[in-house]
């Protein structure tokens, strides 16, 4: 199946663009990727600057190994140790400087959610877990039964996000609404609400934020086209 996907798309593209179509298939093959739909949310029990440990369902856990990775608040982690309630996990410096984790304390909720297998639908967007950076609740608003977020960004992060394209806000896939210089929002339907740690959340509040990756690649290969044509 893929191999006709790979010619088919040879057809419609140009050779640059199948790099990236050849980085999605090994996405589709590979177990480290997640898709902003959260499994569960699970609450802190210890956090330092090196390691945290998170009091998650039981039918979650059967589910992990030690060495398999799940993402925390969208941060990919892996699992040193697990008892029957909890995990732990271990934190490098970049994750602890890249991240809104050491913001939280303990008893604070956070958003899990297990690896996807090539076999799973995708029902958000490619994510994995690798925080661009920290992100601040500057304003919340009810919209009939949804909620509008707006969030600030360093501004040398807006390049990566469109209208109506893909965010993973502490590690959930939302739809992006309205982009500015330093800021966009996204909506929050009241399933996303209900079922992740949002509705915790008040102005102020840092988030995780991963924009989306086919972005970076597309800016990637274009600067690279460019470079070899001067």
């Amino acid at each position: 199946m893929y191999d006709t996907i790979s010619w088919d798309i040879s057809l419609a593209f140009p050779p640059e663009f199948l790099t990236l179509h050849q980085y999605m298939i090994h996405c589709q093959r590979s177990f480290i990727m997640f898709t902003g739909i959260i499994t569960e949310t699970g609450t802190i029990a210890q956090i330092s600057r090196s390691k945290i440990a998170i009091r998650a369902s039981r039918a979650l856990l059967r589910k992990l190994g030690i060495g398999d990775s799940i993402a925390v608040d969208g941060t990919c982690l892996t699992i040193a140790a697990k008892d029957r309630t909890s995990f732990t996990a271990d934190m490098m410096t970049e994750t602890a400087r890249r991240t809104a984790l050491l913001g939280l304390r303990r008893g604070n909720a956070v958003n899990l959610e297990i690896p996807t297998t090539p076999t799973s639908l995708l029902s958000g967007h490619i994510v994995h877990g690798h925080i661009d950076c920290t992100g601040v609740l500057k304003n919340i608003r009810q919209s009939g039964t949804n909620h509008i977020f707006s969030i600030s960004l360093p501004r040398t992060f807006t390049r990566y996000i469109v209208e109506k394209g893909s965010i993973a806000v502490n590690g959930i896939s939302l739809t992006i609404i309205s982009i500015r210089a330093s800021s966009f929002t996204v909506g929050i339907i009241p399933h996303t609400w209900k079922t992740t740690t949002l509705h915790k959340l008040r102005v102020g509040a840092s988030v995780n934020i991963e924009t989306d990756i086919i972005g970076k690649y597309i800016e990637k290969i274009i600067k690279n086209t460019h470079y070899e044509k001067h």
